[in-house]
């Protein structure tokens, strides 16, 4: 699955990273998912969530690594990066992952436990 991932965070535009560091990046973001699963649940189960959400968790963390928060916008002739402070580009990619997987994770929210009295 960790090849799969890889190949989505490339395509994303995660290309120019280490070999090893994709890999690493990846491997971790499929793990972080697997973990969070209902019981029961295996990464196939999920169909193509699976590995969009964990190349999106890995593309958040590698721009996050890279200090790239914020930047709303690239551009690679004649170079410029637009960043907006305050623009809520932070752990975005994250939230949306999470929000992908949702019928697949268990339930980690509030709780409201009754106590006998």
């Amino acid at each position: 699955m960790t090849e799969q991932v890889m190949k989505l965070v490339q395509a994303l535009g995660g290309a120019g990273q280490s070999g090893e560091l994709l890999e690493a990046v990846c491997a971790a973001a499929c793990r972080t998912l697997e973990r969070k699963l209902r019981d029961g649940l295996t990464p196939e189960d999920c169909g193509e969530e699976y590995p969009l959400a964990a190349a999106w968790l890995a593309m958040d963390w590698l721009r996050d690594g890279r200090g790239l928060e914020g930047v709303t916008a690239l551009s690679a002739g004649d170079i410029s990066v637009r960043r907006e402070p305050g623009s809520g580009g932070g752990d975005r990619l994250a939230r949306r992952a999470m929000e992908l997987m949702g019928p697949y994770l268990r339930d980690e929210g509030f709780v409201f436990q009754g106590v006998s009295g």
